[in-house]
């Protein structure tokens, strides 16, 4: 939830803006009639469908400004106090973080902190998350055995894999996944993983759609990606596209 002067009072904004948050994970039967402003970097295709079920249960109106997550928190920052935003849905928690360390955000009430794993929120209770994902490993069912699948993303950095691995350095959800590393392992180490991929000539790929499909077509053996992508791929190929998605520990 964010800071803002907006025309509403700040306690409207507020409750409206804890009311959207709620209903997002769930509840029903919210009944004021106002309209917010959401500043989504989530793409439209996924989330109107959201916004438009919450519409229809509580009376609320969503006003949603699509965008780039980092494009929409510099925007943020930007407008500082006078920020039209009541709702920021980011589309990982990066931002938020920088959303955090400014000051924009507010804490969120309990009811709506309870429903989130502790894991899954933040620890000041400034955000929480909505929906999940996980990072695997796309490989080439028919070029990789299973048996050779790395256990862990340390395993990469073996020479063997040298030149066989994809990439999308500049994608969001693969700066959220070093974030991640740098958290969990800290910044010597996360720096050990980025070097040694390095070492190993990692092919570079705009995005994560375009990985998998590399890797069906054995332009590559392994892939860094969301797990959701081999999915749309699958739908479009088949169930013979030759890529699947490993977990690693």
């Amino acid at each position: 939830m964010l800071r803002t002067r907006s025309a509403r009072s700040a306690r409207t904004a507020a409750l409206l803006a804890s009311l959207t948050l709620v209903a997002l994970l769930g509840l029903q039967g919210l009944a004021f009639a106002q309209e917010i402003v959401v500043y989504s970097g989530r793409s439209e295709a996924l989330v109107a469908p959201v916004f438009e079920r919450f519409t229809q249960a509580t009376g609320i109106r969503v006003v949603a400004r699509y965008g780039d997550t980092a494009q929409l928190a510099a925007a943020i920052l930007e407008e500082g106090q006078r920020s039209p935003a009541d709702l920021f849905f980011a589309q990982d928690a990066g931002a938020l973080g920088a959303l955090a360390a400014a000051g924009r955000l507010e804490v969120l009430p309990s009811h709506v902190l309870d429903r989130v794993d502790p894991r899954l929120r933040s620890p000041e209770g400034l955000w929480v998350g909505i929906t999940a994902r996980a990072r695997v490993i796309a490989y080439n069912t028919e070029l990789v055995p299973a048996e050779a699948l790395p256990q862990s993303i340390w395993d990469l950095l073996d020479p063997r894999w040298r030149g066989q691995i994809g990439w999308a350095p500049t994608n969001g959800s693969f700066q959220a996944f070093v974030t991640a590393l740098r958290v969990l392992e800290g910044d010597d180490r996360a720096e050990e993983w980025l070097r040694g991929m390095l070492a190993n000539q990692p092919r570079s790929y705009a995005n994560n759609r375009a990985i998998v499909d590399a890797v069906g077509r054995g332009e590559i053996l392994l892939g860094l990606v969301n797990h959701y992508y081999l999915f749309q791929l699958l739908a479009q190929y088949g169930e013979d596209f030759p890529a699947r998605n490993h977990h690693t520990r």
